[in-house]
């Protein structure tokens, strides 16, 4: 495998709780270790009997965290005080901290504005007569209606307002349903996530170091933690600059992968390539210094070989556009056109860390798109692995040059059950549905709900779009089988649809689904557990598919 560059670590996020180093070899990002303890006893009679949530001095708790939910819908006077403030209802722990620290949490909320939504946060010190007995801080947590999406959105939020602490004890999902300890702990692990970075300045303080939880679930836990871990992968991945992830790189990233996971893994070069018929990886690649390569990475269970899901992943390294060569502005976000590749890889390891019992296998399409002498021209001819010839229109819609290579290939030579591609494919999905939801497509309406579902669950939101097949006459092309794009002279719009019939033309029939998510994929600031750079979009929702897969199989 390559050695990572300088200033950087090598996948780290996917390794547990490690992350990336800045150019002194310091941490940059750590991800904080999670620990359930015992829950809580239920209050009964008078508040000062208490509920347990009683660290000592010597346990090294500086952060004592308790929850505080929205307050029900009432029919009072919308001009009343109540109406105007409403007060934050305490969840268990809360009452006995408050008296601990000696604090009316009512009046300190209706001072702050606190009103127990999502994500607020009351921070109270210990009275003086107390401090050195009692943690530092503490903090009253809005947990919204404790659903799902509240508690993911409270937990990024406590993941923020706790960095730097050295241990954390959090009274929050005492009694809640897995589903929403789940999203707590996931979301305070994805909203405490940094990208890498390299420098001499310093970086920020990082997340808390440990964080006992109580009453946590710990299959809960291991899901959460299973699944952040994939998500830091793909955002690590994503965010490291063009001159470190090149395709060679990221085929070594995924041996490293692959090794520690136990999964198998293979990587075709440029020469294999060329026998081998990818004539879209290579036309994409032709105009780099760094040549393509296509990446096979599979986690089979041990009971045997059951059902076969195929994910496939758009990676352009970087994307100039080619000769159609994109702004300047345009450009400088193109780290990131290899997110989907990031994404497959992400998720086919977490497949193997929850022992799904059915194959999985990541096929990444990894290329640099760059401009050069013997660069791709639109115009040009190509010959697709599975023989069908496409004439280049535009050699900034690579993508799906890349993608029809990797799906043919998955098709004739994988044997799928499910076949699905995540890509950052168009700017037209992006102009559709904004930076919120992926767009999906499918040729199968239970795949289709299956990935609906997951997007749900996930927090990944995808929306579907329709495979209009009255469209694919801007497909048609004179010289060839297929034009990649449609002509300028035809004035035709919905591009994400037009770009989702051309894949469709090389899964041979296959239950598919193609979910775009060039909006999604990168944030231009922290929001929830989504962190500002490349949010790893497509991760949860694969996993959630492919977990939601096996409860049927």
């Amino acid at each position: 495998m390559q050695r990572v560059p300088r200033g950087f670590s090598q996948a780290a996020g996917a390794a547990g709780p490690a992350g990336a180093v800045n150019g002194h070899g310091a941490a940059n990002s750590v991800m904080t270790a999670v620990s359930a303890l015992e829950p809580l006893q239920r209050r009964a009679g008078d508040p000062t009997a208490g509920t347990g949530l009683q660290p000592g001095p010597d346990e090294g708790v500086d952060v004592l965290v308790a929850a505080i939910a929205a307050a029900p819908q009432t029919t009072v006077r919308e001009d009343t005080e109540e109406a105007l403030h409403p007060t934050p209802q305490p969840r268990r722990g809360a009452v006995e901290t408050a008296l601990g620290y000696e604090v009316d949490v009512a009046a300190r909320a209706a001072t702050a504005g606190v009103t127990g939504k999502a994500g607020e946060t009351l921070l109270v010190g210990p009275p003086s007569a107390k401090e050195g007995s009692l943690p530092a801080k503490l903090i009253f947590l809005g947990v919204g209606d404790e659903s799902v999406q509240s508690m993911r959105r409270a937990g990024a939020a406590l993941a923020r307002a706790t960095r730097g602490a050295q241990l954390i004890r959090a009274a929050v999902v005492d009694g809640l349903d897995p589903a929403a300890q789940q999203a707590f702990v996931e979301g305070f692990l994805l909203g405490g996530y940094t990208a890498p970075r390299r420098g001499k300045t310093p970086a920020g303080p990082p997340m808390a170091r440990k964080m006992e939880v109580t009453g946590l679930d710990p299959e809960a836990l291991n899901i959460a933690e299973i699944t952040a871990r994939a998500v830091w992968l793909a955002r690590d991945l994503t965010n490291l600059p063009p001159d470190v992830a090149t395709p060679e790189w990221m085929a070594g990233q995924s041996r490293a992968v692959a090794a520690r996971a136990g999964l198998e893994v293979s990587v075709l070069d440029e020469a294999e390539l060329l026998r081998r018929g990818f004539g879209g990886m290579l036309a994409v690649g032709s105009g780099s210094a760094h040549p393509p390569r296509l990446v096979q990475v599979s986690y089979q269970p041990e009971s045997g070989d059951g059902e076969h899901v195929v994910l496939t992943g758009k990676g352009i390294t970087f994307d100039s556009g080619g000769i159609s060569l994109k702004p300047r502005d345009a450009m400088m976000a193109m780290k990131m056109d290899m997110a989907g590749a990031a994404v497959v890889l992400a998720a086919v390891e977490a497949a193997a860390e929850l022992k799904l019992p059915y194959r999985v296998t990541a096929v990444l399409a990894l290329a640099e798109n760059a401009i050069g002498g013997s660069a791709y021209r639109p115009g040009d001819v190509v010959d697709t692995y599975n023989g069908t010839t496409v004439e280049i229109g535009n050699t900034d819609a690579e993508g799906r040059m890349v993608l029809a290579d990797a799906l043919a290939y998955a098709a004739a030579e994988l044997a799928p059950d499910v076949l699905l591609d995540v890509a950052t494919l168009t700017g037209a999905a992006a102009l559709g549905l904004g930076q919120q939801y992926g767009a999906l497509f499918a040729n199968s309406a239970q795949l289709l709900a299956g990935m609906e579902k997951a997007g749900r669950t996930s927090g990944d939101r995808v929306w579907q779009l329709p495979l209009v097949h009255e469209y694919e006459y801007a497909l048609e092309s004179v010289t060839a089988d297929l034009a990649h794009v449609a002509p300028p002279a035809l004035k035709f719009g919905a591009g994400a649809i037009v770009a989702a019939l051309f894949l469709e033309k090389f899964v041979d029939g296959v239950p598919w689904a193609h979910i775009d998510i060039a909006g999604p994929m990168r944030a231009g600031s922290d929001s929830h557990e989504v962190s500002k750079g490349a949010t790893g979009f497509g991760t949860r929702l694969l996993i959630s598919y492919l977990r939601d897969a096996a409860k049927g199989s």
